[in-house]
C-alpha cells in the first residue's frame, strides 16, 4: 500500500468558504494512487471542512445565514478571549467537520457533480489554516 501525506497551508481573509478542490486534486495526481482513499484533516478548531454545491453560491449563502442565526455571535458565552466570533466559531466547527474522507477511482477523487471541497472559515479575521492531505491507495 502506497501512502502520500502533503501539509497545505490555506489562507483565509476572514468569515466565508474558500474551495480547496483543485489543491485536493492536485495533490491526489502527485501522489499517484489511482485506487484508494483520500483523508483531510484541518488542525484547527474555529475552521471546518465541508463537501458542498459548487455550481450555485447562493447554497452558500445560505449555509452562512443558516449557521449565523442557529450560532449567533450575540451569545452570552463564557469564553470570549479572542473577541466575539471566538466561542461561535468553536461550536460551528463542532456541528460541521475537521476532517473528510473521499474515495479516489482512476486517480481522481470521486466527488458528485456538483461537489466542491470547502474550508468554512468561522473567524471574522484572517488567518492560516493548515490542511493535512493523506492519500493511501
Amino acid at each position: 500500500m502506497t501512502h502520500y501525506q502533503k501539509l497545505l497551508k490555506i489562507f483565509t481573509t476572514g468569515k466565508s468558504f474558500y474551495n480547496i478542490t483543485a489543491k485536493i486534486t492536485a495533490a491526489v495526481a502527485e501522489s499517484g494512487v489511482e485506487t484508494g482513499l483520500c483523508t483531510l484533516f484541518l488542525r484547527h478548531t474555529s475552521a471546518s471542512l465541508v463537501i458542498q454545491e459548487n455550481a450555485d453560491p447562493d447554497v452558500l449563502v445560505d449555509l452562512a445565514n443558516f449557521m449565523a442565526k442557529l450560532v449567533p455571535e450575540s451569545g452570552k458565552y463564557i469564553h470570549d478571549a479572542e473577541g466575539a466570533d471566538d466561542m461561535p466559531a468553536h461550536i460551528r466547527t463542532a456541528l460541521t467537520h475537521t476532517s473528510e474522507h473521499i474515495p479516489i477511482n482512476r486517480g481522481h477523487l470521486v466527488l458528485g457533480t456538483w461537489q466542491g471541497i470547502y474550508i468554512w472559515e468561522h473567524r471574522q479575521r484572517s488567518h492560516s489554516r493548515e490542511l493535512v492531505v493523506h492519500i493511501s491507495g
